[in-house]
């Protein structure tokens, strides 16, 4: 039976990671060409009476394992899987073969040495992308920054550069979002505050102190935003020492 003829178009719609499975004929589809379209599935063609095999067979074992999952080992006993071992063609055992998407990519045959049989599952693995997020930090601009929040999701100075990015084009929201992804602290505070007094122009200022003030005897939160506000005016406004005159009063 040709090794195409194994292969089905049916939908997969649920299929658990194991990394080390006995495949039979009848579950060869399933456990290998099925998960093979997720996962790169070693096939090792073996047989109990083959010294070799019983060689190669744990050290496949042991650095499928290593992979934690990332790798599936499928052990086909080609005595009592004589259709699988007639579609790979395999002359002798042992025979292993990768397969990804359903296609055989490598293969050897024969007991091979730790060291080769590391390497061939090596070169299955997904590359290893490594970020410098200090780098990217130091571009400041904001794929740069996405690209390390996504590596360092819980990195304040990385989820402050890009909120500060975002208030500064006037995407408020989209800052306050990010900001409510880690814990809050004294800067993560600050940069909020400087967020949500960005949504204020500076014309409304007066409206809304004049607002906040008939709530801030009751109301914290009114009280912390007048007070921002207040901040944000800064020293150098006329109007920011009359407005903490009013609060004090009504305060006190």
């Amino acid at each position: 039976m040709p090794l195409g003829a194994l292969v089905s178009k049916s939908r997969i719609s649920s299929i658990v990671c194991e990394m080390a499975i006995d495949v039979t004929d009848a579950t060869f589809q399933r456990e290998v060409i099925d998960k093979s379209m997720i996962f790169p599935v070693i096939v090792d063609l073996w047989a109990p009476w083959c010294g070799p095999c019983k060689t190669l067979g744990p050290i496949l074992e042991k650095l499928v394992a290593a992979t934690k999952g990332q790798v599936i080992l499928a052990k086909v006993d080609v005595d009592q899987c004589p259709q699988i071992a007639q579609a790979f063609q395999a002359q002798s055992i042992p025979a292993v073969y990768a397969m990804k998407d359903g296609k055989i990519l490598d293969g050897f045959v024969g007991a091979q040495s730790e060291h080769v049989v590391e390497q061939f599952i090596k070169n299955l693995l997904p590359e290893t992308v490594v970020v410098d997020v200090k780098d990217l930090l130091a571009r400041g601009d904001e794929e740069s920054l996405r690209k390390a929040l996504e590596a360092e999701p819980t990195n304040e100075l990385v989820v402050i550069a890009l909120a500060e990015l975002l208030i500064a084009r006037k995407d408020c929201m989209a800052a306050l979002e990010i900001l409510k992804t880690i814990p809050e602290t004294d800067r993560i505070k600050t940069v909020a505050a400087a967020a949500r007094l960005a949504f204020v122009p500076v014309d409304d200022y007066d409206k809304q102190l004049t607002e906040l003030l008939t709530r801030v005897k009751t109301d914290d939160e009114a009280k912390q935003q007048y007070l921002e506000t207040l901040q944000k005016m800064g020293p150098n406004d006329p109007r920011t020492g009359e407005y903490r005159k009013k609060l004090t009063t009504k305060l006190f």
